[in-house]
């Protein structure tokens, strides 16, 4: 470890400086010889240092673009949405991962109440009365001001509402006013604070340099992740030079560039008054071997108070694609390699790993580092990730050597099970080899056991049991043409799949919804399916919009396809054995009519799209009452 690096066991930092397998399995499965952790710079100096080091080390001819990978776009969560007490009323919530770690979504309700976003407008509903009693609008599209995109986190009377804004919008420093970025187009994230008592009202507001990844609410207290990158004014060289040119000219930009151009900077508005701040250099910390081109940034709002402050941020100097989160442990996965390192134009594509950091929230304010660790391959989604029992099982995929198909076709996939030694998640037991030549497609954990789908051609549906942390196990394996998507608990020793059929040869059929019975762990088996030729259910990527209810055994689940005139909502019923279909719901209008979301609240169906919200009578899908987006 260098001198003045010192091991990061806490992040209650204070404010500093404000700038069975096969030989080939074992060797991918051998444990790291340095364990990951994280430590924290103890100067803005040092951290300067080891930022352009690392940066310069791993920069392309194009600069910053591309490096950084898309966020989890099957985000979402899907433990099986319960049903709560709201008064005399019982409502379904978000079809989060874990029920105690609430997700942001498009739509939130207490039972007494809807909360939309659309379209850059906040609505609430009296569920009562089925009417309309607020409206707040944010911002519209293409507006330095573009709250199209939000999602929201609600408590008590007030609700969270988080939103990306990208382009070259960024904040200015902290008392100085600097040039726009060079090529690469750097966003922010804006978060609102809206209390609801009366004609809603924006009371605090906050913005942060870079990319929103995703957010959880765990009791009162919200924890938002935001990914940014270094604010390098890269040069723009001719036409004609070359790569070893180009890889000269943005060396040199990075040497010019100060500590402050990678800290991100925030603002935030509380009582009418501004202020402004920038990540403190003793706030960040880093893991061995990282590129310098990320930073990942973790805000904590605590939603009791009225006010955001200042967001209490901490930073990790990786490029983190996947949140999970439960009410003690926050994980941040970072996957390096593979994809990433094609993505900086390396001209040698190396295996993908899997950082994966933990953090925890059990205390009051700034989250605690715990401890770091690495898998091989790389993660699905945060689906992958189960914290059980003082463990943490990760599902990965690892490609084979070599590219394109010849990649794919050595690829495999395995369950790691991790325990917290000190600051490292140590790998304490695996399953190699599944799906040989497949990916990944589903994964569900379900207390001591584990549900794998992968597929290329057929879909294998893995059964794992997991009791024994050292010894995890395959105990079943189904067969079948097609994949599930998402797996959905639905009933006692049940799964709902949601993805596409497919023929002997891998190619797709339109949409599947599978009903398993999971029960015998030596022999999963599918009692029913329902199969829409050539449609498509968005469920399948982003579980927020299936919607199961247990005590009447409704699903639904939106879908889109060439039959549709816009993109409707499916409801089945299922009473553990079969699954029927109960009808379809449509909104009125185009393209805005498609539904996206659907939430029960007490004897009534609600469906949410552009163009508005809908009540319907849940067993006959008959319309209630029409609520118009205007």
């Amino acid at each position: 470890m260098k001198r003045g690096i010192v091991a990061l066991t806490t992040l209650t930092l204070v404010a500093g400086c404000t700038a069975g397998p096969s030989e080939r399995d074992r060797d991918r499965d051998r444990p790291a010889a340095v364990p990951m952790r994280l430590v924290a710079f103890d100067s803005c100096a040092e951290a300067l240092t080891d930022l352009r080091t690392a940066l310069k080390d791993s920069i392309g001819p194009w600069g910053l673009g591309g490096a950084v990978l898309a966020r989890d776009t099957r985000g979402g969560g899907a433990r099986t949405a319960t049903s709560q007490a709201a008064g005399p009323e019982e409502h379904s919530t978000t079809n989060n991962h874990e029920s105690d770690a609430d997700e942001p979504d498009l739509v939130k309700t207490d039972g007494g109440r809807i909360v939309t976003l659309t379209g850059g407008v906040l609505r609430v509903v009296d569920t009562a009365r089925r009417t309309t009693i607020g409206r707040l609008e944010l911002g519209r599209a293409g507006t330095d001001d573009d709250w199209t995109s939000g999602k929201l986190l609600l408590r008590g009377d007030r609700v969270l509402v988080l939103t990306n804004v990208f382009g070259n919008r960024t904040l200015p420093a902290p008392g100085v006013t600097r040039p726009a970025i060079g090529p690469v187009a750097v966003g922010r994230t804006n978060i609102a604070l809206v209390e609801l008592t009366g004609t809603p009202r924006l009371v605090s507001r906050y913005q942060i340099d870079g990319e929103l990844v995703d957010a959880r609410k765990v009791g009162g207290t919200a924890r938002v992740v935001v990914r940014s990158q270094p604010r390098i004014d890269f040069p723009r060289p001719g036409t004609d030079a070359s790569d070893e040119e180009r890889i000269a000219a943005n060396r040199a930009a990075i040497d010019r560039a100060p500590v402050e151009d990678w800290l991100p900077r925030y603002e935030w508005t509380d009582g009418g008054v501004r202020r402004t701040g920038q990540l403190p250099c003793d706030r960040l910390s880093r893991p061995a071997g990282h590129t310098g081109d990320s930073l990942l940034n973790l805000l904590s709002f605590d939603l009791g108070t009225g006010a955001l402050g200042d967001g209490d941020p901490v930073g990790v100097v990786a490029a983190g694609q996947t949140v999970y989160g439960t009410a003690r442990s926050l994980y941040l996965a970072d996957q390096s390699g593979g994809r990433a390192a094609l993505l900086r134009r390396e001209t040698t594509a190396t295996r993908a790993e899997t950082e994966i950091h933990r953090f925890d929230l059990t205390a009051p304010g700034r989250p605690r580092y715990v401890g770091s660790g690495t898998v091989p391959g790389r993660l699905l989604n945060q689906y992958a990730l189960s914290e059980w029992q003082e463990h943490l099982r990760a599902a990965t995929t690892t490609d084979g050597p070599g590219a394109g198909r010849e990649r794919q076709t050595d690829s495999s996939s395995a369950v790691y099970v991790l325990r917290t030694d000190g600051p490292e998640l140590r790998r304490v037991g695996a399953v190699t080899g599944l799906g040989r030549g497949e990916q990944i497609y589903a994964v569900r954990f379900l207390g001591g056991t584990g549900h794998v789908v992968t597929f290329r051609q057929t879909d294998p549906l893995y059964t794992l049991d997991l009791r024994e942390p050292a010894q995890p196990k395959v105990t079943g394996e189904l067969k079948i043409t097609g994949y599930s998507g998402h797996l959905q608990p639905v009933g006692e020793k049940r799964l709902l799949g949601v993805g596409q059929e497919a023929d002997q040869e891998g190619r797709r059929q339109g949409l599947l919804v599978s009903l398993f019975d999971v029960g015998d762990p030596t022999k999963p088996t599918r009692l029913d399916r329902y199969h829409r030729p050539g449609s498509y259910s968005p469920a399948e990527h982003e579980p927020h919009a299936l919607l199961f209810w247990p005590a009447s055994g409704l699903v639904v689940l939106p879908v889109s396809g060439p039959k549709e005139r816009s993109q409707e909502a499916l409801v089945l019923r299922t009473d553990g054995s079969t699954l029927s279909e109960v009808g379809r719901i449509r909104h009125p209008g185009d393209h805005r009519g498609a539904i996206v979301r659907s939430l029960i609240v007490g004897d009534t169906l609600w469906t949410l799209s552009e163009a508005g919200l809908q009540a319907s009578d849940p067993t006959t899908v008959r319309t209630r009452t029409w609520l118009a987006a205007i």
